[in-house]
């Protein structure tokens, strides 16, 4: 199902094989690399510009915005910079270890005892493209109303600080900093060890709080028992285990005798046995291996070109049936006849699409958070019976352990949403449950595939309740394939793509890419980019359909490069700081204690610069000059250092850690990438904005809301229900 048919795609200057058109083009649309001495000829009709220099710079050249929108007003024209098109900075030049280290990213990737080493491949990059291309097709839906494009803005910097929502919260709460802490993630109060050394390599996996890791958590000491080796694990009553108030000593013994066992396993026995047991554990693929996944093969995802196999579609898209009984709205929305449409309008890009939102965690809430600060009406279903991970676990001071609406983790997620708390288990659920299924225009769910159609809520018997609704799925392996059904989480995506295995210094263990969620942050805007294109293809279409978005192919996309190469030049290896298509780069110590500047000299011209300004010796060749560079980096504060190396042409900027991006950065304070809400239980404190500018959709956003905090509204002006019969539901316990 081609949801971009017939859409004619310029990008001025940028590969088509570059993240955001392979996108575009996977959807269907005819993408088309353009100089600037065609863009006046091709620009004229249409659909969409991409470009990778932002406004200013092609003012510089005679293509105002405002000579875009005399020559063509219907197009939707994309800037994806390294700093945005506005701000003081817009004009720095940047690279992705330089927008990685701005934004808040390389400083806690890595170990303590080295610098801060970026992550495989353009991981800030196609974090980037994959936000912009959310923002361009809501912009696509929006004109499908209107009949008027405009201009979307991206910034790599900020998409790289919206993946910091933990660093911001303990920041802001506690006045703490999470640290580069290696083959480990930090979860607020808790550093818990994720990548462990096999018998032939490395395997990814972590203990998970609360009800969501206890079968997991028990499949592993089980395991353990059976090997016959130390297990303190044994015991644990792992569905009140939470990550986050294991004493630290406690933790320490359990890592070591998980350490102990995870040696004597291979490769192969956590792809085979590991799966079998339920362990939440991945081995760590390298490129090669990924290319022999029987998963992706049984789900069609490669494709020949130019010789090798490349990754396909981003998503699946299967087509749904026809709207009946109602009609397709000039907004492009759908619903019954007779229904009550109840959207409260604040304006943007989605105004008027309604979405009922069965999410939880990460992926399905940051999915419809993104949807709602575009503009839609989301209603968030959740329980107390079954309370979201990010309503529980207990990351900062101000939070409660069993209290559900004091959380900052889940208030940054769930903003411009409805709350209906809801027992699906009760079957007078249905009362509210079935007309919100006709209001809807588009579902949202995260569950592992099988648990909607365990609650007779899958894509089938959704459309037999109302054809053309658009259902849209997140999930580690996809709704389909021999590993559809296992158990997985973010670092499970990165395990498995090769993210991972190539993200470090040659010459030790793989870190975690990031230390900050990646997976679970880049899945969202592609579930939500696909829900607009599929908005406006039932505008025309009247056809509705069912996206199924897997994380793991999605991270694969990613290594898209690392992909070629393996067929085309040998095995990719981790290489540090180095990258292949930067002539030099790296990260260098400045005045401090754990302070640093990252440096990248594209061209032979740049690097020459640097040698002049660092005064190095003409008979050192580059390799040999990162010890010189260091010495005389470090007699600066980074800030200098940097806006000296810009002034000079060359792409610098500091490490950044978050006090530096909360409280000093004008450009991050300039793009209001942090939006100060209140917060009924927490006051008032910045959330992390969708990093998305647009020249015209503006919307507000509004704070998350208390856990059923809209019940009796939704089930009265949207499910139609009377006063007398909520008070009855509600005395049943229908609305927990």
């Amino acid at each position: 199902m081609n949801l971009l048919a017939g859409e004619r795609i310029i990008t001025l200057e940028t590969s088509t094989d570059s993240a955001l058109p392979r996108f575009l083009a996977s959807l269907g649309a005819s993408v088309v690399r353009v100089d600037r001495a065609q863009l006046a000829r091709e620009i004229v009709d249409a659909s969409m510009l991409i470009d990778r220099v932002g406004l200013g710079a092609l003012g510089e050249i005679g293509w105002a915005r405002d000579r875009i929108e005399t020559v063509n007003p219907r197009i939707v024209h994309v800037s994806i910079t390294p700093f945005g098109s506005h701000g003081p900075r817009a004009g720095w030049l940047g690279s992705e270890l330089v927008c990685s280290a701005m934004g808040g990213v390389l400083g806690v990737t890595g170990t303590p005892d080295r610098p801060p080493v970026k992550e495989a491949l353009d991981a800030c990059g196609f974090h980037a493209d994959m936000v912009a291309a959310a923002g361009a097709l809501a912009a696509h839906y929006e004109r499908g109303t209107s009949g008027a494009g405009q201009h979307v803005d991206v910034s790599i910097q900020e998409v790289a600080f919206s993946r910091n929502v933990n660093g911001v919260l303990v920041w802001q709460f506690d006045r703490r900093k999470l640290q580069r802490v290696g083959g480990a993630l930090n979860y607020g109060r808790a550093t818990v060890r994720c990548i462990w050394r096999l018998a032939d390599g490395w395997c990814f996996h972590t203990l998970m709080t609360g009800r969501l890791g206890a079968p997991a958590n028990q499949a592993l000491s089980d395991w353990m028992d059976e090997a016959g080796l130390r297990n303190p694990l044994r015991s644990t009553d792992w569905l009140r285990y939470d990550r986050s108030a294991l004493p630290a000593a406690v933790r320490a013994d359990w890592e070591d005798a998980i350490d102990a066992f995870f040696r004597t396993r291979t490769k192969e026995e956590i792809s085979s046995e590991g799966r079998r047991r339920g362990i939440n554990a991945a081995p760590l693929h390298e490129p090669a291996d990924v290319l022999k996944d029987p998963h992706l093969q049984a789900r069609e995802f490669w494709r020949e070109s130019a010789g090798v196999r490349v990754p396909d579609r981003f998503v699946r898209v299967v087509e749904g049936g026809r709207v009946a009984n109602g009609a397709v709205h000039a907004d492009g929305a759908v619903h019954a006849r007779g229904s009550a449409r109840n959207v409260p309008n604040r304006g943007g890009a989605l105004a008027g699409v309604r979405v009922l939102d069965f999410s939880w965690a990460l992926v399905g809430s940051i999915t419809t958070k993104t949807l709602g600060d575009l503009g839609a009406d989301v209603v968030k279903v959740e329980s107390r019976t079954r309370p979201c991970l990010s309503r529980i676990d207990v990351q900062v001071s101000a939070s409660k352990p069993g209290e559900f609406d004091d959380k900052p983790w889940f208030a940054n997620l769930n903003t411009s949403k409805r709350s209906l708390a809801l027992d699906l288990k009760r079957s007078e659920a249905r009362e509210v449950l079935g007309p919100l299924i006709q209001w809807a225009d588009v579902i949202v769910e995260n569950f592992s595939p099988g648990t909607m159609a365990k609650l007779g809520l899958d894509f089938e018997h959704l459309q037999q309740m109302h054809p053309g609704l658009i259902m849209v799925s997140g999930s580690v392996y996809g709704q389909t394939g021999p590993l559809a059904k296992e158990w997985g989480v973010d670092g499970t995506g990165g395990a498995l793509s090769g993210r991972t295995f190539l993200t470090g210094w040659p010459d030790r263990d793989p870190v975690i890419p990031g230390a900050v969620p990646y997976g679970d942050v880049i899945v969202p805007y592609v579930m939500a980019a696909a829900t607009a294109a599929a908005l406006e293809h039932r505008r025309t279409s009247g056809r509705g359909c069912h996206i199924d978005a897997s994380m793991y192919e999605i991270c694969v996309q990613q290594m898209y490069g690392a992909i070629v190469q393996c067929q085309r030049g040998g095995p990719p290896q981790r290489s540090g700081n180095a990258d292949s298509q930067v002539f030099h780069q790296g990260v260098y110590p400045v005045e401090g204690i754990d302070r640093w500047i990252a440096i990248s000299c594209a061209t032979p011209v740049q690097w020459e610069r640097l040698r002049g300004l660092a005064q190095l010796s003409a008979d050192l060749d580059s390799s040999a000059c990162d010890p010189h560079i260091a010495d005389w980096s470090g007699k600066f504060p980074g800030c200098e250092l940097a806006a000296r190396l810009q002034s000079a042409g060359i792409a610098a900027g500091e490490v950044q850690d978050i006090e530096d991006l909360v409280e000093l950065d004008p450009q991050i304070a300039a793009r209001g990438s942090l939006i100060p809400l209140d917060h009924r239980a927490l006051g008032r404190f910045g959330h992390v904005r969708t990093p998305l500018t647009f020249s015209r959709s503006l919307v507000p956003i509004f704070a998350a809301p208390r856990l059923g905090e809209h019940s009796r509204q939704v089930a009265g002006q949207l499910a139609g229900l009377s006063d007398d019969r909520i008070d009855a539901l509600d005395q049943l316990g229908v609305f927990q």
